[in-house]
């Protein structure tokens, strides 16, 4: 039988003191933090909320006009930590609204929110991004709060049975919405998906688009994990795009941020010294955050991911993307974070492997496949290969192990600026071998990602020159970010492209500072030598995907002279009579013409496979070939047909 334990606190800032009756009784089973809804009546809900060392809590919204009232003070599960409610009587495909009014002192948004109003920012969405976006009830209440719906019809997939790619032919583009598109929107960005398709690129990866502070933002100042962010678009918007993206043989993987989280987030608001607002410390007594941070790199407030606590909010929130979103992969965003061993600021401790890390994103990664088999998962650790490794191995023989990036921006970038001494061009650890992994699809290798200075404005501005050829001008900048590619996408292994980089796009990332936003130049696909970087990298793209060498395990990489000359030898020993067995790359990434000695891997007919075939008859292997600065060419044993 359920009990009564009598409790008392001040209700909102009255000096009256005011006493509650919580009625102690079980959570009912198989319920969830957060909303749980009613298959058979789409008038009910249950609410739970886990609140440990928390007396009392109300629910307040629409349904009492958010005032506190005895019939919707939560029972409470002691023995769980947690406070639950049956809601009845809403009314289906309503804009409801609610929050908790915890011990009459903070009032928070369900942490399990799937979309939360918030008073500072709704009103600078527009309805073209979010369609008759429900007011914020103004005036009732502050801070989030979240927004519940019953009785809507579920989304309609098309796509039910999507296979993603192999993880060694993953070309990644790499793509913030609100600098992509004019209409910062989901909706926007399928619309540019003809684009992405004909550049070869197969996977989408988003940067965070869960709830975060403000509107306008990269997306690392998460707030609620589990809501869609409004500022990009609906649910179902959201999720057509994803149909779309599938549809065309796309993957969809998320950013996600779980190292931290913002000031907002309602389990950090419940326990800190700022009497439940967004500044200040964790508690001691938080169940979820460190009072201070285990890492050398913390933003925000860090997440202490020993806690049974933490670990459960992680699972029950990747669970939900994949089973809500059909998502094909997370890339977790600093890894090196989730360690509890070092302190913020030891950054060599950091730095060095760590079992405990090792050990809980190995947990992480479990959830995630045990949703679904072939789930991506990616590691932005940039870190000890030992500790890397560990991931990368893991559960291989079950053709699974985590990814990590690889960047390779500084070197490729010296190399397209023709800085080539003491072996600042050489990119030789696009080469799985050389990075230390066992398999090519350990690596996703990138020259940028979101956080790196753009390519092309390096060129521009530190590019070498003589008095024959200049890096600085634009189109020389350009071609050399052909070149670029041509040794970068013909190494096996998954790739990645930072958004319009096959544009050469040259504004720097601390253009109205690093976060801001950044113009967006559509036109760029219009001028012949910016688009000819996008067309030569769509057929190396191809290239890769088609020609099972692209796979071989034979490899070699000589990129360290310091001359700027530059090979990559392919052999592909099993080859059938119809496939590439020979590929032999040179390239000439100095600034003067140049002999190189392509060492070819057999006499005989060789053809240049990006100029229409052209053969050239090979009876020295040895015999140099004159390149031009900034000149390439692929030979293979075999012509190629697109």
């Amino acid at each position: 039988m359920p009990t009564e334990t009598t409790t008392s606190d001040l209700k909102n800032s009255d000096s009256t003191q005011t006493q509650y009756k919580t009625i102690e009784a079980a959570l009912p089973k198989d319920l969830l933090d957060g909303i749980n809804y009613d298959e058979t009546d789409n008038t009910k809900v249950t609410l739970v909320l886990f609140a440990p060392e928390k007396q009392f809590v109300h629910v307040i919204g629409d349904f009492n006009n958010w005032t506190i009232s005895d019939a919707f003070l939560m029972k409470k599960d002691s023995l769980k930590n947690r406070f639950w409610l049956e809601l009845t009587n809403l009314t289906p495909q309503s804009n409801h609204m609610y929050q908790y009014f915890v011990d009459a002192t903070i009032k928070i948004a369900d942490p399990y929110s799937t979309i939360v109003l918030t008073e500072w920012n709704d009103q600078h969405i527009n309805a073209v991004t979010y369609p008759n976006l429900p007011a914020y009830p103004t005036g009732k209440t502050n801070h989030h709060v979240t927004l519940l719906r019953t009785g809507d019809a579920e989304y309609n997939w098309q796509i039910h049975n999507f296979t993603p790619p192999q993880k060694t032919d993953l070309v990644i583009y790499e793509l913030l919405i609100r600098d992509f598109d004019a209409l910062h929107s989901f909706d926007a960005l399928k619309s540019r998906l003809d684009y992405l398709e004909n550049l070869g690129i197969n996977a989408i990866e988003l940067m965070p688009i869960n709830e975060f502070d403000g509107n306008e933002s990269w997306g690392y100042n998460p707030s609620f994990h589990m809501a869609l962010d409004k500022y990009y678009g609906t649910q179902n918007a959201f999720k057509n795009l994803v149909d779309a993206c599938h549809r065309r043989g796309i993957a969809v993987i998320l950013d996600v941020v779980f190292n931290h989280a913002s000031g907002q987030n309602p389990y950090y608001r419940l326990w800190n010294t700022d009497n439940g607002n967004y500044s200040g410390k964790a508690t001691t007594k938080n169940p979820f955050f460190n009072k201070i941070p285990k890492h050398a790199y913390n933003v925000f407030n860090d997440f202490n991911h020993s806690t049974t606590a933490t670990r459960e909010y992680v699972k029950r929130i990747t669970q939900f993307w994949i089973d809500e979103y059909k998502i094909d992969g997370f890339r977790w965003d600093l890894t090196k974070g989730f360690t509890q061993n070092c302190s913020e600021n030891n950054e060599r401790c950091t730095g060095r492997f760590q079992q405990d890390r090792v050990d809980v994103l190995k947990t992480y990664a479990d959830y995630q496949w045990d949703k679904k088999d072939d789930f991506y998962i990616i590691f932005e650790h940039l870190g000890d290969i030992t500790e890397e490794n560990e991931w990368a191995n893991y559960r291989i023989n079950e053709g699974k192990g985590i990814m990590l990036w690889n960047n390779l921006n500084g070197l490729y970038n010296n190399a397209t600026t023709s800085i080539h001494s003491k072996g600042k061009s050489n990119f030789e650890n696009i080469s799985y071998k050389k990075k230390g992994f066992a398999q090519a699809k350990s690596a996703i290798s990138y020259m940028e990602s979101h956080d790196e200075e753009r390519m092309m404005y390096r060129n521009l501005h530190f590019g070498k020159s003589n008095k024959n050829y200049n890096v600085k001008l634009i189109n020389t900048a350009l071609k050399r970010m052909e070149l670029a590619g041509a040794f970068f996408f013909t190494i096996p292994g998954p790739k990645m492209i930072w958004q319009f980089s096959e544009l050469g796009y040259d504004i720097s990332i601390d253009e109205n500072g690093r976060t801001g936003n950044k113009p967006i130049h559509w036109e760029y696909f219009e001028n012949p030598n910016r688009k000819n970087i996008y067309n030569t990298w769509a057929k190396l793209i191809r290239l890769k995907q088609n020609e099972p060498i692209f796979k071989t395990t034979n490899l070699k990489v000589d990129t360290n002279k310091k001359s700027g000359l530059k090979r990559i030898h392919l052999t592909l020993s099993n080859a059938t009579s119809k496939q590439i067995k020979n590929l032999t790359i040179i390239g000439n990434f100095g600034i003067t013409t140049q002999n190189i000695n392509p060492s070819f891997q057999q006499t005989g007919t060789w053809y240049n496979i990006l100029d229409k075939n052209t053969p050239l008859e090979v009876t020295n292997t040895k015999a140099l070939i004159t390149l031009a600065p900034g000149e390439f060419i692929i030979y293979s044993d075999k012509p190629y047909h697109q």
